[in-house]
């Protein structure tokens, strides 16, 4: 699987601070082939995306809720998601219009992993389908 043949490089990036949820998680990924990433902050989850952008970002509610900004500064791949999540159901903090107008998806994990993994693959074939995984130069840097 080569850049060149037109394929979604698969990176995903997890932010957030519970070390063991995130780890299970990127096991999960990286055994149906995505290539994880896990950062704590959401200031390394800009660093590391600026260096490989992630088709899906996965964020800690609570980081975002507290910096929605720095949250949303976050570069995807073209096409690319943000996914937030929270550990427990009773405990969802309030996030911007702003932020909840950018998020594909809620998630309380580990308990809805099964839908983040579908998530995940949905905007893969989405990124594919809308050719959105091929590298194109836009019109107003093109050489003449």
């Amino acid at each position: 699987m080569t850049q060149g043949e037109g394929l979604v490089e698969m990176n995903v990036l997890l932010v957030g601070a519970d070390a063991a949820l995130l780890e299970g998680l990127a096991q999960s990924f990286a055994a149906v082939g995505y290539s994880p990433q896990v950062v704590s902050t959401l200031h390394d989850a800009r660093e590391a995306a600026r260096v490989k952008a992630p088709l899906i970002a996965i964020v800690d509610g609570d980081l975002a809720s507290e910096a929605s900004a720095e949250a949303l500064a976050i570069p995807l791949s073209p096409g690319g998601a943000l996914v937030l999540f929270h550990g427990t159901v009773d405990k969802w903090p309030a996030i911007s219009p702003t932020l909840q107008r950018s998020v594909m998806a809620d998630l309380t994990l580990p308990l809805e992993r099964n839908r983040l993994m579908a998530l995940a693959q949905r905007v893969q074939d989405r990124v594919r389908a809308t050719g959105r995984d091929l590298r194109r130069t836009p019109p107003e840097q093109q050489a003449f």
